[in-house]
């Protein structure tokens, strides 16, 4: 049976959204069993079916646009002509769905209060320090103080361990992202992605009280979630977002 994370925030009633897990799909180990990523080295017709599982669950009138995601800053409009490499993904428009993959990186969507804009992130490290949240923000023709964001599962920050460069990165750009790092050894420390986040979209005009989720870890939760850095080979999980309708 297909399992899906709901979030829960207080989004308008014409915004859809959730976030797979690893349950209920056509794949097989080490890919068990809902796999939605293409290109990850599992059969190629076991994701198809899982891509139209996931279609028919939800009750999607168009297919999401599957991201070639590069861990870098591009975010595109849902219905681009443009090739899909891009990390983040907005629409304005009902029954377009907004969708990321990931199996540890974080990702978030976005809407709305009171208007048509969804949007979806994926946010790894080097797109989180690159600024791929700003990037991503800027782009929405919404006002700051409008709008949600839930984040979605990702590695917990007692098992996203790191080495110098990423805590040199964070903090090249911002000094207050030392804090979110907990020295492991002489080279390596533990990330919260979560708060690196939250930081940024603090800077951003994006107050606590508009900000949801982030309760999950994917790296120890074996039962539920995907994880590269655990497992190396294995499947990528799905959050989407879309507008219901335009009424």
């Amino acid at each position: 049976m297909l399992k899906l994370i709901i979030p829960e925030w207080p989004a308008p009633c014409w915004i859809k959204a959730a976030t797979t897990t690893r349950h209920g799909g056509f794949s097989n180990h080490p890919f068990d069993s809902l796999n939605l990523g293409l290109y990850v080295g599992d059969n190629v017709n076991n994701v198809a079916q899982n891509h139209q599982l996931l279609k028919d669950s939800l009750g999607l009138k168009q297919d999401p646009l599957w991201l070639k995601q590069v861990h870098g800053t591009r975010i595109i409009a849902a219905n681009t002509s443009f090739g899909p490499v891009a990390d983040a993904i907005y629409s304005c428009e009902p029954h377009v769905v907004c969708a990321v993959q990931t199996a540890d990186c974080l990702p978030l969507l976005i809407c709305s209060r009171t208007r048509y804009c969804v949007a979806a992130i994926h946010a790894g490290w080097k797109g989180l320090a690159a600024g791929i949240i700003e990037n991503s923000i800027k782009t929405l023709d919404c006002p700051i103080n409008d709008l949600l964001v839930w984040l979605g599962p990702a590695i917990g920050p007692q098992a996203f361990v790191v080495g110098e460069e990423v805590i040199a990165a964070f903090i090249e750009k911002d000094s207050k992202a030392q804090k979110f790092f907990k020295r492991l050894d002489n080279k390596h420390w533990f990330a919260n992605l979560y708060s690196l986040a939250k930081q940024q979209l603090k800077d951003l005009g994006i107050g606590i009280n508009a900000i949801y989720g982030g309760k999950y870890c994917t790296y120890t939760n074996k039962e539920q979630f995907f994880s590269f850095r655990r497992d190396r080979i294995t499947g990528r999980m799905a959050s989407l977002i879309w507008i219901s309708n335009s009424s």
